[in-house]
């Protein structure tokens, strides 16, 4: 049985996911142009566009942005202090990890002041328009307003392996732990200490139990949302996995991602030695 049959018995109206390996399409199910909601999959999407724009001096990582003492390194990461949701800070930056949309929202809003664009204006001509993202937008919220397709999402997983919008440097560095001492809670998952984050993306790390495989190794780097989607790539494997479906993330994800992620790894990764 493909890996990709196991989301025959998900609990869900409509499921469609892509396997990359090396960068390439190896297997798919459902309808891969479909859209669907992707909630927070919509923040590595914006984190890779910020990034473009600090490449292009548009902005700089170090920026003031929020409460004293707050910048846009420590938002992209969950560093700044911020609640989920809400104006207000509930933390000085840089003490704790908590996972926040107001965080993002507010280095959205930097985005466009900085460059006189929406952000959606912004991700459609950085991102989404030149690796040929046609079925992805952004309208509302730059922490979880996105919709798109696992054809589009596969295309950034392959952007995610082989940069060609960002330097490999600046790739790397969103895929390295910001002030990696901190602890936190991946919401929905558990509380971790530590509790790694990249620049937009959250790192496996060693984290147990997770939302993506126990074969995953520590360098994957990903996201998933609420609407019940996920995204991750494993360089180690040099495997990528992106899974869209239209019931919201619960319980029965975190049997199930898990369980599909071992799947792909087992079946994809000795082809990719």
């Amino acid at each position: 049985m493909a890996a990709l049959d196991l989301t025959a018995d998900w609990p869900v109206d409509h499921v469609s996911a892509a396997v990359v390996k090396a960068g390439e399409v190896v297997d798919t199910v459902g309808d891969t142009a479909r859209t669907f909601r992707l909630a927070s999959i919509t923040k590595p999407l914006v984190a890779w566009s910020i990034l473009v724009a600090v490449e292009e001096g548009t902005l700089d990582l170090d920026d003031p942005v929020g409460q004293p003492g707050c910048t846009l390194r420590h938002l992209l990461s969950h560093a700044g202090g911020y609640a989920f949701d809400g104006p207000d800070p509930v933390a000085k930056p840089e003490r704790t990890r908590v996972y926040s949309n107001t965080g993002i929202e507010l280095a959205g809003a930097a985005l466009t002041a900085a460059s006189a664009m929406s952000v959606s204006d912004y991700l459609r001509e950085a991102v989404l328009d030149p690796l040929g993202m046609a079925g992805t937008s952004l309208a509302g919220s730059p922490a979880h307003g996105a919709r798109g397709s696992v054809d589009d999402l596969a295309r950034f997983i392959a952007e995610m392996r082989t940069p060609t919008l960002l330097s490999a440097s600046t790739r790397d560095a969103a895929f390295t732990s910001t002030y990696p001492e901190l602890s936190g809670i991946v919401p929905g998952v558990g509380r971790f200490t530590p509790c790694p984050w990249g620049l937009g993306f959250e790192l496996r790390g060693t984290k147990s139990p997770h939302w993506t495989g126990a074969l995953n190794s520590t360098r994957t780097s990903g996201h998933f949302g609420g609407a019940g989607t996920m995204l991750w790539f494993d360089p180690e494997h040099d495997l990528g996995l992106v899974a869209l479906t239209d019931r919201p993330f619960d319980t029965w994800a975190l049997d199930a991602w898990p369980a599909l992620s071992d799947a792909v790894v087992v079946e994809h990764a000795r082809a990719c030695a």
